[in-house]
């Protein structure tokens, strides 16, 4: 079942992002807002990695693709030029990677994160369906901006 809600939840994220241009993608929400359909994309594509690969399967020297230490948030701030296409297909390819790092894992399996924290590979599925649910009601807002498109 927890599988079934994130994949769910990725795929609400793929089709909000479906039919769109770059530059489309781009498009902030409102000022002073960075927030974008692609920052989105990109964010939530270094924190599959993060939970699942670097952190779950303790793969800490996985690089993100996007942050930095200098820059925490380049996923949602560097998107005025950036690679849509390849960013899109980035997300795509991490989906199957997180889902494989973890596959072999019981939901009890436990991990320290970087703060210290003891946590279960269950939290993490818990806590991606979170983010996922709260990032594709933004993502819901900026579409209907984007074109009028609503829905799931």
């Amino acid at each position: 079942m927890l599988q079934g809600w994130l994949d769910w939840h990725r795929q609400t994220l793929v089709g909000k992002c479906a039919g769109l241009t770059a530059e489309q993608l781009r498009t902030a929400a409102v000022e002073p807002s960075n927030l974008t359909l692609l920052g989105l994309l990109r964010h939530m594509t270094d924190v599959e990695r993060a939970w699942f690969r670097q952190r779950a399967a303790d793969n800490p020297d996985l690089p993100d693709l996007y942050g930095t230490p200098e820059q925490p948030d380049a996923d949602f701030e560097n998107v005025a030029t950036a690679d849509a296409a390849a960013d899109h297909a980035a997300f795509l390819a991490e989906l199957p990677l997180a889902d494989a790092a973890v596959a072999g894992l019981p939901l009890e399996a436990e991990f320290i994160n970087p703060r210290g924290k003891t946590m279960s590979v269950r939290w993490v599925y818990l806590h991606m369906i979170e983010e996922y649910a709260r990032h594709n009601g933004h993502a819901d807002l900026l579409r209907e901006r984007i074109d009028g498109v609503t829905g799931d």
